[in-house]
């Protein structure tokens, strides 16, 4: 069986990719699935990371069940952690790979993947095997950013070349940064047909969060994944990278301003 897994993770796993992670919820990453979710419900999360919406989507199935999944075993023991601090007994946790789910037919009523699809080499192949795992009736989920939509003010040049540096990183390793606008041609693809297509807006531009985008994104690309694989390419020098993170730091500091980030959402019914 071929491997379809990238090659690595452009992600990395570092600790600036963990706290920006760490700050998400299910009411700001999963609002267009939250009234389809039912007391008793199961509930496949995939692509888990730390954990903090899995939490959300327990409390919201209980006494149902949540197995979190994610392809990196650090990533699930970071999870585990949160849930154990929540004191949630309904989530399991195993590792998987979403092209290859070790998991029977119509086993869940509802298959989650945030932020996921942009980052596997056969989207369309992953939303076959969401499909496949999850019950006749039953929710496939996704929702995942659209890079190319990205808007920023004030408009720094060094911005302009970050992200067609971590999009040009993110397609070496066979994902898709632009992948909220084909979330409804890859379900079509994988057989959906009947799939409900929406879109939301993460905007930061408050003090707060310019400070916690910014300063992430600045640690970022001087010491994470993403880093690493952009000098590994050729793609970027060190002086390339240490500008990018000087105009995150200039950027949040700008009482004016503002980053929104677009993403498309996909409601399947199996």
């Amino acid at each position: 069986m071929t491997d379809e897994r990238p090659a690595t993770d452009p992600r990395g796993r570092h600790e600036p990719v963990a706290r920006g992670h760490q700050r998400r919820s299910a009411e700001d990453s999963a609002a267009y699935l939250l009234p389809h979710l039912k007391p008793g419900s199961s509930v496949l999360d995939i692509g888990c990371g730390p954990g903090t919406i899995t939490a959300d989507l327990a409390e919201r199935v209980a006494p149902g069940t949540v197995l979190a999944v994610d392809l990196f075993a650090g990533v699930l023991e970071v999870a585990r952690a949160e849930i154990e601090r929540r004191n949630l007994p309904n989530v399991a946790f195993a590792a998987a790979d979403v092209h290859h789910l070790d998991f029977p037919d119509d086993a869940f009523d509802v298959v989650h993947a945030h932020q996921v699809l942009q980052h596997v080499a056969d989207p369309v192949q992953a939303l076959r095997e969401m499909r496949r795992v999850c019950r006749p009736g039953g929710i496939v989920a996704a929702r995942d950013a659209d890079y190319a939509g990205f808007v920023w003010f004030p408009q720094l040049p060094a911005l302009d070349l970050w992200r067609d540096l971590y999009c040009r990183a993110a397609r070496a390793n066979r994902g898709e940064p632009a992948a909220g606008r084909r979330l409804l041609s890859w379900a079509l693809a994988a057989g959906f047909d009947d799939v409900a297509p929406t879109g939301s807006v993460w905007c930061y531009a408050t003090p707060e969060t310019r400070e916690w985008w910014g300063g992430m994104w600045a640690d970022r690309i001087l010491h994470s994944g993403v880093a690493r694989e952009l000098l590994r390419l050729g793609l970027a020098t060190t002086a390339q990278l240490e500008e990018i993170a000087a105009a995150w730091r200039s950027w949040a500091a700008a009482p004016d301003g503002w980053l929104s980030i677009p993403h498309g959402e996909i409601l399947c019914r199996a």
